[in-house]
């Protein structure tokens, strides 16, 4: 998994250092400098047992495996959230919600106005693959030539190392075309066809690859890899023109460096446009080079998410945060990613509690307040 861009939010970890440090002790990160596309690039499966560490250590309340089911109303107020897990059903009685379920599933059970575009970013099944890349082999060539034969669509995608496990890639060399996954019929179909694709994948591998080289496919995700699915409306729909152009906010809450990056709905590929105005497009043809503006002597390096993108007017304790928050298609591209949505998530928790000590409602906390606050903790408000 890659970390895309620069960390710009502090992970507060209670041991020593910071989390791509712990990882490294490990060697699970390979840092890059000097890229525009990526600056850690992680083994997810000793991430995980970080990411448990951490919460432990917080003294945070896990509940893995629990669903959210029902929003509880009284009023234009959620009082409690209908849950069901192996003790069965129940509810979380709180005064403030935040919902990052990524599909805004809390919010739209709530009530709050949402879109679902009529052509999403498709989702990707990923997999650990041995010996992925072997000699003398351009995968697209090979995927261009002969993926028909497979049952496969013309597509592309990407792969990269998995750091300290030798021979290993994690290949996103796909998509799912035609389906919204925050419907549950539609998200089983994409998780099927996914898995198929890779055994489509894995197929060619082994009868057109070159020989001698065992190909095995060692992991399976156990989830599709969701871009797109719902946009929950806010008090502000942050736009392409405000990231490409480094907009400053008043009240912004994250700072991203993470490209603009659409993935096409059909046929594959990918469109990029960067900060500093140039394009890249990535298809099955290969890399075509470009720009959305000419050159200019100076650059923006990042841009905003303002608070107003997490609040809607209409809910006083409910705060969005992830790839479900108000952007148009290409402000949405940029800002769906890990890095910025574990800022959206920081942000919201802070107002959160400082809502609980003002006023009750989100859309009243300060920004200013929300920023130094952050900021104490270690976040990078700019």
């Amino acid at each position: 998994m890659f970390m895309q861009g620069n960390i710009l939010s502090a992970w507060h970890p209670a041991r020593s250092g910071t989390l791509p440090l712990e990882l490294a002790a490990r060697h699970a990160v390979e840092m890059t400098t000097g890229s525009a596309n990526a600056a850690f690039c992680l083994n997810t499966e000793e991430l995980k047992i970080e990411l448990d560490l951490l919460v432990q250590e917080h003294q945070i309340l896990p509940m893995l495996h629990t669903q959210g089911c029902l929003p509880v109303l009284d009023g234009d107020r959620i009082t409690a959230v209908a849950v069901e897990n192996k003790d069965g059903r129940g509810a979380i009685c709180a005064r403030m919600f935040v919902d990052a379920t990524g599909d805004g599933d809390i919010a739209v059970r709530a009530g709050v106005p949402y879109l679902e575009r009529d052509r999403v970013q498709p989702p990707t099944t990923c997999a650990k693959i041995r010996h992925f890349l072997q000699a003398g082999m351009r995968f697209a060539d090979l995927y261009r030539e002969h993926h028909a034969e497979f049952g496969l669509v013309p597509d592309s995608g990407w792969d990269a190392p998995v750091p300290g496990v030798p021979d290993v890639h994690m290949v996103a060399q796909m998509h799912v075309f035609g389906v919204n996954v925050a419907h549950a019929e539609q998200l089983t179909r994409a998780e099927m066809e996914g898995r198929r694709q890779i055994r489509g994948i894995m197929d060619m591998l082994r009868k057109y690859g070159p020989k001698g080289n065992d190909i095995t496919l060692v992991q399976l995700a156990s989830a599709i890899g969701i871009r797109e699915t719902r946009v929950v409306e806010a008090a502000h729909c942050l736009t392409e023109e405000e990231v490409l152009h480094g907009v400053r906010f008043p009240d912004a809450i994250a700072n991203g460096s993470y490209r603009v990056d659409v993935h096409a709905p059909e046929g594959g590929g990918f469109l990029f446009k960067y900060l500093d105005g140039r394009t890249l497009l990535v298809d099955g043809n290969g890399h075509k080079e470009g720009r959305w503006r000419e050159p200019t002597p100076e650059n923006p390096t990042f841009y905003q998410v303002p608070y107003r993108c997490l609040v809607h007017p209409t809910r006083p304790n409910l705060l969005c945060a992830g790839r479900m928050i108000q952007a148009d298609r290409g402000a949405f591209g940029a800002v769906r990613v890990m890095v910025n949505t574990n800022q959206m998530g920081e942000a919201a928790g802070t107002a959160a509690v400082l809502a609980l000590r003002g006023s009750g409602s989100v859309a009243q906390v300060d920004p200013g307040v929300l920023r130094r606050t952050l900021a104490d903790g270690g976040s990078i408000m700019l």
